[in-house]
């Protein structure tokens, strides 16, 4: 079933049919919560209230972009909300866990893992040390592959703002990565 058929048949009163769409995009918005968030509370949370909201907002639905575009500005908007309700995005103890192997390359010898573990918890950090709007574009165009118009329809603003945006995030990762070595 396509997600227009699915959200008429929710919106017709098949409830049921809304967890199609949870099962659909549950992994997405994971992903997302986690680039932005960082902690496995936080991502359990954010993506509870993500659902939430979703199933709350489907009638304002106008399918005049993909839904796919409308539960990441819902997801960009709930992390919002909750950020500013806690006062935080990603910390350094959020990103300075332990080293993780198992989603390590197995052509890598251990110390080799263990390095790149080490750079990615350094690149993680210094996101977190980013502007949400800056971190928000940087995220949507690096890790989810988003155009920058497909940006700017999450994010609600123009094309011009999010070339900026993506502009001074890599200046200020490049900035904050040069400090850390």
């Amino acid at each position: 079933m396509e997600d227009e058929e699915i959200i008429k048949a929710v919106l017709a009163g098949d409830v049921e049919q809304y967890a199609v769409i949870v099962d659909r995009y549950q992994e997405i918005v994971a992903n997302l919560c986690y680039k932005m968030c960082g902690t496995r509370f936080d991502i359990e949370e954010v993506c509870q209230q993500v659902f939430v909201e979703l199933y709350t907002a489907l009638p304002r639905f106008q399918f005049k972009s993909k839904l796919s575009t409308f539960i990441y500005r819902i997801t960009m908007n709930v992390i919002s909300k909750m950020s500013i309700k806690s006062n935080r995005y990603v910390t350094s103890k959020d990103t300075d866990k332990e080293v993780n192997l198992e989603v390590a390359s197995p052509a890598l010898n251990v110390e080799q893992q263990i390095e790149q573990q080490q750079q990615y918890a350094q690149l993680r950090k210094a996101l977190g040390r980013l502007k949400p709007e800056q971190r928000t574009a940087l995220v949507l165009s690096y890790y989810e592959d988003f155009s920058y118009q497909d940006i700017a329809d999450v994010m609600q603003c123009t094309m011009a703002k999010i070339e900026s945006l993506i502009f001074r995030a890599k200046k200020n990762m490049n900035k904050l990565l040069s400090n850390d070595r």
